[in-house]
């Protein structure tokens, strides 16, 4: 495994819709495996192939238990309710704008062995489903937000909306 450099906004591969996965092999292992360690690294909850310069559809998401969730192939078949949030990239390092998002969301992919399967979940991480989801068809973020906030605005929010942010115990 290796520890990959992110790509950053700016860059025209994050502009770049992905192809799918054809090939269930050690390549994609390698990938899938190399992406989860650069996402403990950065110590992001999601990462899509194209913020590593891999332009295929894969990403990953960590669920609020903390288990890695392996997308290939991905497809949003299902949302409900709707929330607003800080929502931040590690393509954007250090900046956050306010995003409002499906509640709860439905997945259905391929695991690295080409396997189809379905995924549901809400709050956080369907929040990280779009949003990685986005990436691979050249999508970011920022497109669904008026600014980024600055340092104050940020404080600000987070001031006004401290349920966003408690642990869970």
């Amino acid at each position: 495994m290796a520890i990959r450099r992110i790509v950053e906004r700016g860059d025209p591969l994050l502009e770049r819709v992905c192809r799918p996965v054809t090939e269930f092999n050690a390549r994609l292992h390698t990938l899938l495996d190399d992406m989860a360690e650069t996402l403990s690294e950065a110590g992001g909850v999601g990462l899509a192939a194209p913020q590593v310069g891999v332009l295929r559809r894969v990403c990953i998401v960590e669920d609020s238990e903390g288990e890695l969730i392996e997308l290939i192939n991905p497809e949003i078949v299902s949302t409900e309710g709707e929330q607003t949030g800080l929502e931040g990239c590690l393509s954007i390092p250090g900046r956050y704008g306010i995003v409002t998002r499906p509640y709860k969301v439905r997945v259905r992919a391929q695991d690295r062995e080409g396997a189809f399967f379905e995924v549901e979940d809400e709050d956080l991480t369907a929040r990280c489903f779009c949003h990685e989801i986005e990436h691979l068809d050249g999508h970011l973020y920022t497109e669904h937000c008026d600014h980024l906030l600055s340092d104050e605005e940020i404080e600000r929010y987070i001031k006004e909306h401290p349920e966003q942010f408690e642990e869970d115990e």
